[in-house]
């Protein structure tokens, strides 16, 4: 079935001035065929005025000749031209984020602030699908539930691929030289380390306590 301007108008057309079957002209025109018999009988679309779909760009006379001579043959409509730059672009909205994940984000954004400081809070917020707001409250400790946020590849909780956050980072590839060249971060080694030293837990800090610099118990809100 083909998305037409003026459906039942054109099937008026098609019925009043070509020998087509009711049922070519209703698949093309996504009607009915019951609907289609009633426009040739006077009972639907009484009054309508027809709608030529060769004028209007949407059929070919050729294509209404092939239909004519063949009863099985349906008939497809025109695209027309620069069609593509018709078509209103989908506005790209916040990532959307499983209602099962959304609690993994604050572990998520401490991550990709403790390894990629480069990144800006409008890159995190994209990659993870999260609020600028709650980025600031990660950072500075002031998050509801800091205490117990443990920072985790975003990947790896499948907030975002692998692609999406290797982008972000190349965009930001710059910030992060000027950012070593300032001493901000530390330059990162082009050399392999030792499995103890990257296996899990093994180094580095694992809450937003030892991310932060904090020390003590409980939350402090």
């Amino acid at each position: 079935m083909s998305d037409i301007l003026m459906p039942k108008a054109t099937a008026v057309w098609l019925v009043d001035n070509t020998s087509l079957t009711f049922e070519q002209i209703a698949d093309f025109c996504g009607l009915h065929r019951l609907e289609v018999k009633g426009i040739a009988d006077g009972d639907v679309a009484a009054g309508v005025r027809g709608a030529d779909p060769i004028s209007g760009g949407q059929l070919t006379s050729e294509e209404i000749s092939k239909a004519e001579a063949d009863q099985s043959y349906r008939m497809v409509a025109t695209k027309p031209k620069y069609a593509e730059l018709q078509e209103t672009a989908r506005k790209k909205g916040p990532r959307y984020t499983p209602l099962s994940r959304r609690q993994n984000r604050p572990d998520a954004i401490a991550w990709l602030v403790r390894n990629h400081p480069e990144l800006t809070d409008g890159q995190i917020s994209k990659l993870v699908g999260t609020t600028k707001t709650t980025i600031q409250a990660v950072r500075d400790r002031t998050h509801w539930n800091a205490p117990n946020i443990k920072p985790t590849d975003p990947v790896s909780l499948g907030l975002c691929s692998q692609i999406d956050l290797d982008e972000q980072v190349r965009k930001a590839s710059s910030r992060r030289k000027a950012m070593e060249e300032a001493g901000t971060v530390k330059v990162e080694e082009d050399t392999l380390k030792p499995a103890e030293e990257t296996a899990p837990g093994a180094s580095g800090p694992t809450t937003l306590d030892e991310l932060f610099g904090k020390s003590g118990g409980g939350d402090e809100d």
